[in-house]
């Protein structure tokens, strides 16, 4: 980055702190970017626990690249440029393990890693691109792993975060031409995905549930308690994406195979009949924390967390996530 700018005190702070190798002043200037950088590499990796393992990386990587810190451009800016490239390396790597297969359907494919990120570790941060609701919801994280890994920085980078192209193109030490062209195919692949939502991501988007989101999920809960699967069957549109992650052999994509396969695993049977739940939010988006008791248990405790995408007062998209073991849901441990 070859910005001329002046230095602000932080920079000049940390500058300071990395000639004179003081680790806890450096700490604390890069802690402050933390949640922002973690919704980055969220982005980038659709893994909460992933995000969390690389934005440490990424700090560590910054406090070993200190000296190359020298106020050409923003710090914030500089990080965010490590980060993308921590996250580059791990996808490069995590490509052996866990391939998104390279032709999958519309933007509720399954991605068997994805994990949702709960909204108490979003940043408050008054740049709309870092937190706005489009670019955090599943659909969008989900249609994003379609995009080979440098096409995916790039997408961020310049229509989520406003980068130039030509800060683009040296964070990802690439042409200006390259980042051009794979901004573009990258549009492409998004409008693919997502062909009923908007792409202008860096517009304002609000972070409150509309009333027919809420009304659909306290009639989706209700629903559970009562074990009424008609009334559950109603909630639904007969076009429903349905997947249960991580099992990879859960997508369906009608409300009436989705019904069918929780009718045939014992949904609202004895053992799996007596249901609590609560309204919360993640990834900006309505979701029901169901709780359930089974008969040798005399208390409810995490069962799944469905996301849910409304569309007229009807789920149009249901996302559920095994919570066992997940306590950075910050769930209650019973109910």
């Amino acid at each position: 980055m070859t910005d001329a700018r002046p230095l602000d005190a932080d920079e000049a702070t940390f500058i300071a702190a990395a000639r004179s190798g003081d680790t806890a002043r450096f700490a604390l200037l890069t802690e402050r970017h933390r949640r922002e950088l973690q919704v980055h590499c969220y982005r980038m990796l659709a893994n909460y626990d992933d995000a969390q393992d690389m934005t440490q990386e990424t700090f560590l990587r910054a406090w070993h690249k200190r000296e190359t810190f020298k106020g050409q451009a923003a710090l914030r800016t500089w990080l965010y440029r490590i980060a993308t490239n921590v996250c580059l390396d791990f996808l490069d790597k995590r490509s052996y393990r866990t391939p998104v297969p390279a032709e999958l359907p519309d933007s509720g494919s399954e991605v068997p890693y994805l994990q949702p990120y709960p909204d108490r570790m979003l940043p408050e941060d008054p740049q709309e691109s870092v937190v706005a609701r489009e670019t955090i919801e599943l659909a969008f994280i989900v249609a994003v792993q379609h995009l080979p890994p440098r096409q995916r920085a790039v997408l961020i980078l310049r229509d989520v975060l406003g980068w130039p192209a030509s800060n683009a193109a040296d964070a990802l030490e690439l042409t200006v031409a390259s980042v051009t062209s794979a901004l573009q195919r990258a549009r492409v692949t998004m409008r693919e995905q997502l062909p009923d939502r908007r792409l202008d991501w860096r517009s304002p988007a609000t972070h409150e549930l509309s009333d027919d989101e809420r009304g659909a999920v306290r009639s989706y809960i209700d629903a559970h308690e009562r074990n009424d699967l008609d009334r559950l069957m109603s909630l639904l549109r007969d076009d429903l994406r349905f997947a249960m992650l991580p099992d990879p052999g859960t997508l369906v994509t009608t409300a009436k195979d989705a019904v069918d396969g929780w009718v045939s695993g014992g949904l609202f049977e004895s053992g799996h009949d007596d249901w609590r739940g609560f309204t919360t939010t993640v990834n900006r988006m309505p979701a029901a924390a169901l709780y359930l008791r089974t008969p040798d248990d005399p208390e409810y405790r995490p069962f799944a967390i469905a996301v849910l995408h409304i569309v007229e007062g009807k789920i149009a998209e249901l996302t559920g996530f095994d919570v066992a073991g997940k306590p950075w849901l910050d769930l209650p441990p019973t109910l």
